[in-house]
């Protein structure tokens, strides 16, 4: 695209889609693998597929890695489509899938694959598929947040079907492990990598397709996380600068997170700065400021301006979120919260706010306060996912001194042979975002 080329966001994710497409429905490859940014439309693209599958008479298998996405997925085909028959296969446990789900006509569910013989599409968790035996293979298969799913996972039902379309984001929280993985580390049956890592490093030829386009971050928002976190495939925003807009009917009181809001407002991006000090994981003056810009986004009457509507939207307490590095800071926020008065605010941590949106969002970050950069609070994904879930601004809380903390804390994590380094690395992501964010800097002495 020449710099006098127009973008036009629509007509680039429609080629990207319709490529996509053309490999999963005519494609001689056994997989597809679709990266894709925050926001990007992962699950309208599963949606599509999968439609598109049953419309061309392929019998067609749905893996997702928890029980709400299976749900969500659920919902959203039968939103598409009323008519054609869907599979839920759940788990044996007392309350196993969404209740709305019985509300809905064209969904059987069942926790035996053998009942849901015959249906276009059956959807379920990866753990519940590892369970499942056939006789024939489904001849398509869809596997949801595949850069969230284990290797080991993907290896288990593999033998369900015959072809699959893997759809993720590269840039989010990596599988989940209980245990140690050092002993597998550089070997390519790793059982901790990813689905997709494990996948092309056995099957380099296998087509690669990428989403261009966010749809969920502003203007504002997607250089930076695009060039934090997704340095060697770019996307860009959806909407351009202008087209969203946060507006408060209360003025500022002139403290500090009173300007720090006015400055999100403005800027998409928002810094409040507590002062340098080490202190407990659940800071309590960090945890009261978080809590206190919450109370003061609902007290301002915030309202949302998009390409959704051209009628203000108010913020109301649903669309905000709290994102945290841990459960007990997590825990936390919801206590100061409640003390103020504030319910409906979702406040969970980075696993758990994964693939959500919301309009506003306020992140404590995850090394305030801390002495020491643990690789742990330098994970990539964890950084990524806490600054990409809102559609307007995103508020960032933390105490000064970051910067000098990483640079006295250099990666010393050990160098194994054959494991490909992951890029960008938290270190450098954490700088990147930092120094955007100092652009945006409202320093408060509570």
């Amino acid at each position: 695209m020449t710099p006098d080329t127009a973008f036009d966001p629509g007509a680039e994710a429609g080629r990207a889609t319709d490529a996509i497409l053309r490999d999963t429905l005519h494609g001689t490859a056994r997989g597809v693998v679709v990266d894709s940014p925050p926001g990007a439309g992962k699950s309208t693209l599963v949606v599509r597929a999968a439609l598109e599958l049953a419309d061309a008479g392929r019998p067609l298998m749905v893996v997702a890695q928890t029980n709400a996405q299976v749900d969500d997925l659920v919902v959203r085909l039968a939103e598409k489509n009323g008519e054609l028959p869907v599979g839920r296969l759940h788990s044996s446990d007392a309350d196993p899938y969404d209740k709305a789900l019985d509300d809905l006509p064209n969904v059987r569910k069942s926790a035996k694959a053998g009942e849901l013989a015959g249906l276009p599409v059956v959807i379920s968790t990866a753990a519940k598929w590892a369970h499942v035996k056939v006789d024939e293979p489904w001849r398509h298969a869809i596997v949801d947040e595949a850069y969230q799913m284990r290797s080991d996972s993907l290896l288990a039902v593999a033998g369900l079907f015959e072809r699959a379309l893997f759809v993720g984001d590269p840039g989010q929280l990596d599988p989940f492990a209980i245990v140690g993985s050092e002993q597998w580390a550089g070997l390519s049956y790793d059982p901790s990598a990813s689905a997709v890592t494990t996948l092309l490093a056995h099957n380099p030829e296998l087509p690669q397709h990428r989403l261009p386009v966010s749809w969920r971050l502003p203007a504002s928002a997607a250089p930076l996380v695009s060039n934090a976190f997704y340095p060697y495939t770019r996307f860009r925003s959806g909407t351009d600068h202008g087209d969203r807009r946060l507006a408060f009917g209360v003025p500022s009181d002139g403290s500090g997170p009173d300007r720090v809001l006015d400055e999100a407002a403005e800027s998409g991006w928002g810094l409040l700065e507590l002062p340098a000090r080490h202190t407990p994981r659940t800071d309590p003056e960090a945890v009261r400021a978080v809590a206190t810009v919450v109370r003061r986004l609902l007290d301002r009457g915030g309202a949302a301006t998009s390409e959704r509507s051209s009628d203000p939207t108010p913020l109301t307490a649903d669309r905000i979120a709290v994102g945290t590095a841990h459960r007990d800071q997590a825990a936390a926020v919801r206590a100061a919260l409640a003390e103020l008065g504030v319910t409906d605010v979702t406040v969970d941590t980075a696993n758990r706010l994964q693939g959500r949106e919301f309009d506003v969002t306020v992140v404590l970050h995850p090394l305030s306060g801390r002495p020491d950069a643990t690789a742990f609070h330098l994970e990539t994904g964890r950084l990524c996912v806490l600054t990409s879930r809102h559609r307007h601004a995103c508020i960032v809380v933390c105490r000064a001194g970051v910067s000098e903390l990483l640079d006295d804390h250099p990666s010393t994590e050990p160098v194994q042979l054959g494991v490909t380094v992951k890029f960008p690395d938290g270190w450098e992501a954490n700088h990147a975002v930092l120094a955007h964010l100092a652009e945006h800097r409202v320093v408060w002495r509570p």
